[in-house]
């Protein structure tokens, strides 16, 4: 009987603990994302010249197509421009052409691939972007509130709805082992270790069907495994050596299921929310789930929350990246940096 019992006990820690991320379990509560700086304000009225970056393989890609078209037919507005992703490039030759087609607005209809490919072109340039969610986590359209499921509600916000400036955030990766070497952008949530692990083996066929839910069944693939050691230093002070199974860096906290990972986060706050798990089994994993399904104030020495706008954290042995649910390859260092205010983004109007 105590070995059933302990086997019981396991089996939820697992399956609670993969929940953590991916978002088995649907909150109720909808926490309210308010702007720190400032808050959302409408556009210049008038003519918008309207660019559309859109993946035409998504779902609903055709039903995001004509509503566009009819909104800014019946605004009297010009007929919007569209640029198609393709298999080889998820968004960067058609940023480039709805910049140079001088748009007021870029619509981005996809997955959060492209999303975060667009986000990368637009940042710095006061172009403003509005959100199609057609993708499987859409977690920018998440943490600005708006609805993933309604496309004619996302198409008003895009093209009518108020805007306000959010941080972004890049993401270095370099591998001393290999020489390889390169720079992302992200806007929600990138880490390094256990997380990027789970998204780099994600079936994708079970993505397609189950969405990302799917991510369970790869989680619990990978929850077995040692810590790693990793030097830690954030905003250029002293390093802290630390042994880890994840890394997260939050530009914002919340994620599929409804889960809000880390309340604090907030996306227009100039800071990442960094997030250091360290637990050494199932039971650790289940009291990682418990503080963030109840939102308990108490610390846990296997999850740390910092605050920095800048963090390097290296390895002496590679360790899996993802950047917003993509994997972004192998890494022995990575630098993260905030960048306040550099994106704008079309938002509902706050209650």
């Amino acid at each position: 009987m105590s070995d059933w019992i302990l086997y019981v006990i396991l089996a939820g820690g697992v399956a609670f603990a993969v929940s953590s991320w991916w978002g088995v379990r649907r909150l109720k509560a909808r926490h309210t994302r308010s702007a720190v700086r400032e808050d959302a304000h409408k556009p210049h009225p008038g003519l918008q010249r309207v660019a559309v970056i859109l993946n035409p393989v998504k779902n609903k890609s055709d039903e995001a197509r004509q509503a566009i078209i009819d909104a800014c037919q019946l605004a009297g507005w010009d007929a919007p421009r569209f640029f198609e992703t393709t298999p080889d490039d998820p968004g960067h030759a058609q940023s480039r052409k709805a910049l140079d087609y001088k748009a007021d607005v870029v619509l981005v209809g996809g997955g959060d691939g492209t999303v975060r490919v667009v986000a990368e072109a637009l940042a710095h340039t006061d172009v403003a972007m509005g959100l199609i969610p057609l993708g499987t986590g859409n977690l920018l359209a998440r943490n600005v509130e708006l609805d993933v499921n309604d496309i004619p509600g996302s198409v008003q916000t895009a093209l009518f709805g108020h805007q306000r400036y959010i941080d972004t955030a890049t993401m270095g990766i370099d591998n001393e082992l290999t020489g390889e070497s390169s720079q992302h952008a992200f806007l929600v949530i990138a880490g390094m270790g256990l997380d990027a692990e789970v998204v780099g083996d994600t079936k994708e066929d079970l993505k397609k069907t189950v969405g990302w839910l799917a991510y369970t069944e790869a989680g619990v693939r990978h929850l077995p495994g040692r810590r790693k050691r990793v030097n830690i230093a954030m905003d250029d002070q002293p390093e802290q050596s630390r042994k880890i199974r994840s890394v997260l860096f939050a530009n914002c906290g919340l994620i599929p299921g409804g889960i809000d990972f880390i309340p604090q986060a907030m996306i227009d706050d100039g800071m990442l929310d960094i997030v250091v798990m360290s637990p050494r089994s199932a039971f650790g994993w289940l009291a990682m789930y418990a503080k963030v399904l109840f939102k308990h104030n108490r610390n846990l020495p296997v999850m740390n929350f910092y605050r920095s706008g800048k963090v390097i954290i290296r390895s002496q042995e590679p360790m899996a990246t993802q950047i917003d649910g993509d994997p972004s390859g192998e890494a022995t260092t990575v630098t993260v940096q905030v960048q306040p205010r550099s994106l704008l983004v079309r938002v509902p109007k706050a209650p």
